[in-house]
């Protein structure tokens, strides 16, 4: 098994999606493939692709939502990913997504269960501290968005 001390960090883009509820700002979480954990939708660069059309993409394939997707990522964090060579460490940039609606099917339906939650519930839901961290400094910037 790869020491994951030792090796770059392999990077990836991640939406964090969001809406307004009111006056409330919601956040969305999807459960991973795998483990069922809550996480934000998020995978590899894509050919062609500039990162934050990757995140957006991402979005689509696994909780169908289609918004404004910001240029520049929010923050970064990175966790542990088991893959068939081994573990490895990877690096999350992590893009605002605001969503318009969400499609009634997508790819990953079904494979995965979506949840909207506040932000205080979503940065306390999710294992990596500094995405819980990106998630609380959400409604600031969420503010600032017309």
């Amino acid at each position: 098994m790869a020491d994951p001390t030792k090796t770059p960090p392999s990077i990836q883009y991640a939406a964090l999606p969001w809406r307004r509820n009111n006056a409330a700002v919601e956040v969305m979480l999807v459960t991973s493939r795998r483990s069922g954990r809550w996480i934000i939708p998020k995978g590899w660069p894509m050919k062609h692709k500039p990162p934050h059309a990757a995140a957006a993409r991402e979005a689509l394939e696994e909780a169908g939502v289609v918004g404004r997707i910001g240029k520049q990522p929010i923050g970064m964090f990175s966790y542990n990913k088991l893959l068939k060579r081994g573990q490895v460490v990877c690096q999350v940039k992590v893009f605002s997504l605001e969503v318009i609606r969400q499609k009634k099917t997508w790819p990953d339906k079904g494979r995965r269960q979506v949840r909207w939650l506040s932000p205080s519930d979503a940065a306390r839901t999710v294992e990596e501290p500094l995405l819980g961290a990106i998630i609380r400094g959400l409604p600031k910037r969420s503010a600032n968005v017309p």
